[in-house]
């Protein structure tokens, strides 16, 4: 195992940083947990945009080198540490699953961002209607993909990357009431996953600060 020392700057509710503690915790790669509050708008400490400039979280610190985009953690932690693998051999399956995890970190969750709704509306009932038009609209084609796909996870029985982007998203659709009858194969799935040991670690309700 590479000799690199891990700290990763996240807050409990994100569910980019839910993804990435759950990669961490799927390759049992042990880190340094910083708890980044986005209510009290510590993203924008001084301190913590030296670290990451886009005032975002998750920030990964890896030894002296820094990464603050989901996607890129997971994927230099599936090339860093292979098993689990979360990306099959096939390269065109591999395609696949980078497209439906695609949908969601850059179709899906950005417009749910705090600093989006925020600037949308004060009014917490029309930031929900938002995250709820956005979130239904974005799963329409996921929950097709999954249709094809799906077996016991999003591409059949073995859990992959994609899975670690659709379980925190199914969270976020519930919490802005989406009516997930409409999109049962990925209800399962969600339901499915918090049964298991590394999800539910890297779950919110089982982060520092978390509001449960």
């Amino acid at each position: 195992m590479p000799a690199a020392t891990l700290e990763l700057y996240h807050y409990w509710r994100s569910s980019s940083s839910w993804r990435v503690r759950w990669a961490l915790a799927l390759k049992d790669v042990n880190y340094k947990s910083h708890p980044i509050n986005l209510l009290k708008q510590e993203q924008s400490d001084p301190a913590y945009l030296k670290l990451n400039p886009a005032a975002q979280v998750p920030c990964l610190v890896i030894s002296d080198n820094t990464l603050s985009e989901s996607m890129a953690m997971i994927e230099w932690l599936e090339e860093t540490y292979p098993e689990p693998a979360l990306l099959p051999k096939d390269l065109w399956r591999r395609a696949e699953i980078r497209s439906l995890s695609g949908m969601i970190y850059s179709g899906i969750q950005p417009l749910g961002n705090l600093k989006v709704t925020g600037h949308y509306s004060t009014d917490a009932e029309k930031k929900a209607a938002w995250g709820r038009h956005f979130t239904e609209e974005g799963l329409l084609p996921v929950e097709t993909m999954l249709r094809k796909y799906s077996g016991k996870w999003c591409f059949g029985d073995e859990l992959t990357m994609a899975d670690l982007f659709l379980v925190p998203q199914i969270y976020n659709a519930h919490r802005v009431s989406v009516d997930m009858k409409r999109f049962p194969l990925a209800q399962e799935i969600y339901e499915r996953a918090l049964k298991t040991k590394a999800c539910d670690e890297a779950a919110p309700h089982n982060q520092p600060g978390a509001i449960v």
